[in-house]
């Protein structure tokens, strides 16, 4: 699998990211490494990767099982990582199978009337497939 792009938007603290591989200089390299100070988002954007393609957030797994305030889910829950203040969180990930096709995980939950003082929803976790602007779901 070759990994195109990773988006996450209201996961943990930040409200956007985006990092594409397949421009700039990472579409020409084979390895790289994620570096940066502390809260500037590493561990968030491999949130974003684990929850799009799995529903999971490995370093929640073995959280306190206490319910967060603000999201009534336990702590290990992955819908814990949404964002303070969110109305709605979403994970994606872009990239190339060894079927060399395209594909597109969709990792997304919102509260209640996509409010913020809404209740938490369950999650939604999609698979797309197909060349840009010709996508369709395979999954749902």
């Amino acid at each position: 699998m070759r990994i195109l792009a990773i988006r996450g938007e209201n996961l943990a603290s930040l409200p956007k990211v985006e990092v594409r591989f397949d421009t700039g200089p990472l579409a020409e390299t084979r390895l790289f490494a994620i570096t940066g100070p502390t809260g500037a988002g590493k561990s968030t954007l491999l949130d974003a990767l684990c929850l799009a393609l799995y529903d999971r957030v490995p370093r929640l797994l073995h959280a306190r099982e206490a319910a967060t305030e603000e999201l009534e889910v336990p702590a290990s829950d992955p819908r814990a990582i949404v964002r303070r203040g969110a109305a709605e969180a979403r994970a994606e990930v872009e990239f190339v199978a060894q079927d060399g096709l395209r594909h597109r995980a969709v990792w997304e939950v919102w509260r209640a009337r996509k409010r913020a003082d809404g209740r938490i929803q369950n999650q939604r976790v999609r698979l797309f497939t197909g060349p840009d602007g010709d996508e369709r779901e395979i999954t749902g």
